[in-house]
């Protein structure tokens, strides 16, 4: 017995070693990478990146490998160093025959971000509904939350845990009569009250159709969509950007990518091939 217990251990302590050491090995031998930030220049057509390398410091640059300096790099990406160049009085009048003003550069720019963590990551399923016609000029967090279940919608109070029966019929009801299926397959929306305005939540029903749901005056705003034939959408994603032009960014089971205008909920598709939000960053 002693010696198949000096046996096992001998074991564990070979199997133990086998999984640590290529870590320890990386961990005391591999030297850390730096990604450089990247972003495309439509000035250059192409890609001008900007990084941390050893004995030269930041270095600018494009995929092309030439080098830029500071002021000729803020130059190459306008919409990115806008406030830069309008110190300088640099801002041009015209980028690829467009004409521009620092005014439309403030207005158009915006920053989209997701990651595969946005996707993959379980999510609670209860979101807050904000209202999005209370004639303040700052968003406030309500009292109350949803759930979208195999029934309907439900609004519950959080102080008591309670479910809000008379909000809950009402919003069903609406969102039945535009012929919404539950549940939900995926609810889209940007729960917070760091943002201008609040467009509500994008929802795809138990047949994957889009709908948009909104609270106005306490009163539901439930739109139905109608998306071109043959797109049948994976992802959604709601932009409330400050220009107010778009809606959201969608994507479907064949990893193209469409923008959802806003007020008119026209589906423009966008030229950027194979984009998965599951893998990208």
């Amino acid at each position: 017995m002693k010696r198949f217990s000096t046996l096992l251990l001998y074991v564990t302590i070979a199997f133990l070693l086998l999984w640590q050491l290529p870590w320890c090995y990386n961990f005391f031998v591999v030297k850390p990478e730096k990604t450089p930030f990247t972003l495309y220049s439509f000035v250059i057509g192409d890609f001008a990146l900007m990084g941390q390398e050893e004995g030269k410091g930041t270095v600018r640059r494009d995929a092309a490998g030439n080098i830029y300096s500071e002021a000729a790099f803020d130059s190459i990406l306008p919409m990115f160093y806008f406030r830069q160049l309008m110190s300088d009085e640099r801002f041009p009048d015209t980028l690829n025959g467009v004409p521009v003003t620092p005014r439309m550069a403030q207005m158009e720019n915006f920053n989209f971000r997701v990651v595969p963590s946005d996707i993959n990551a379980p999510h609670i399923g209860l979101y807050p509904l904000l209202e999005g016609m209370s004639g303040r000029v700052d968003l406030q967090m309500p009292d109350d939350v949803f759930r979208i279940t195999g029934k309907g919608i439900e609004f519950i109070r959080m102080a008591s845990n309670t479910v809000d029966e008379e909000k809950s019929r009402r919003f069903t009801e609406a969102m039945e009569k535009k012929g919404f299926h539950f549940p939900a397959t995926e609810i889209a929306g940007n729960p917070t009250t760091r943002k201008e305005y609040d467009e509500g939540y994008l929802l795809l029903d138990a047949d994957r159709r889009l709908f948009h749901l909104k609270q106005m005056k306490g009163r539901p705003y439930v739109r139905s969509i109608e998306l071109p034939d043959g797109i049948q959408l994976k992802h959604v994603f709601v932009t409330e950007f400050k220009n107010r032009k778009t809606l959201a960014f969608m994507t479907d089971a064949d990893r193209s990518f469409y923008v959802l205008r806003n007020k008119t909920y026209e589906v423009v598709k966008v030229g950027i091939p194979s984009f998965d939000p599951e893998k990208e960053a």
